[in-house]
């Protein structure tokens, strides 16, 4: 399982420590790649395979499955912990999500996310209107 939040600081080749706790869940490698805000997204191997999965089932001859598609599985990338528990990320990578030299880990149950530290803040900021908006198909009992 991952959650919480994490800070971490990019080395200057883009290498950034995974936390210890996550790291026996990423034993058997995992895959990064792009995250649908501007983020980046590490899924452990089975995780990975449902994502593939669901989207194999989208038709090609839809627009946005196919966008979803060249999104993910463009940007993917086999990604292994080294000895101290850091992960490469790619240049492309962090220039998408917008890293310099610090990021935050946020363990989302099954996979985890890399934010840009403001970013997340903003996305933090706006979930409880996100929420509000979706209070239709919602139905957790808390």
């Amino acid at each position: 399982m991952f959650w919480g939040e994490f800070s971490h600081h990019l080395d200057t080749k883009g290498r950034l420590i995974v936390p210890a706790r996550f790291r026996p869940q990423l034993d058997d490698g995992a895959i990064l790649t792009r995250g649908l805000d501007c983020n980046l997204v590490i899924f452990p191997p089975e995780a990975w395979q449902t994502v593939t999965n669901q989207l194999n089932q989208l038709p090609i001859t839809h627009a946005k499955g196919r966008a979803l598609r060249r999104l993910l599985f463009s940007g993917a990338v086999e990604l292994a912990c080294d000895r101290q528990g850091r992960i490469l990320i790619p240049n492309y990578l962090r220039t998408y999500a917008g890293l310099d030299n610090q990021a935050l880990l946020v363990g989302m149950e099954t996979f985890i996310e890399i934010w840009e530290p403001s970013k997340w803040r903003t996305t933090l900021d706006s979930v409880s209107n996100v929420l509000e908006d979706s209070s239709d198909w919602l139905s957790l009992t808390l």
